[in-house]
């Protein structure tokens, strides 16, 4: 699986228990917070709650440029499983 089908993979199986916020980083070293988003295609684009410095509130992000996607949510891992992350054997 490349770096890209697992990103595909996470926003596709997002859970709907779990809020579309969290913080996306770039292979270009950028971090883009967001809010909620939509899929198409190679990529995603996203909703800020706030403009970035250039007034940009949407952002579209090939999912081959995603390098990591963080989370603020304090809930258990086990709420991650819907995405395919499982315990190790």
């Amino acid at each position: 699986m490349t770096s890209a089908e697992l990103w595909r993979s996470v926003f596709e199986d997002w859970p709907g228990s779990l809020p579309r916020k969290a913080s996306a980083m770039t292979t270009f070293g950028e971090t883009i917070p967001f809010v909620d988003f939509l899929i198409a295609g190679g990529g995603i684009i996203v909703q800020r709650d706030r403009p970035d410095t250039q007034g940009a509130r949407k952002v579209i992000i090939s999912f081959d440029a995603i390098s990591a996607v963080k989370f603020d949510d304090p809930g258990e891992l086990a709420r991650y499983q819907v995405m395919g992350f499982q315990p190790p054997a």
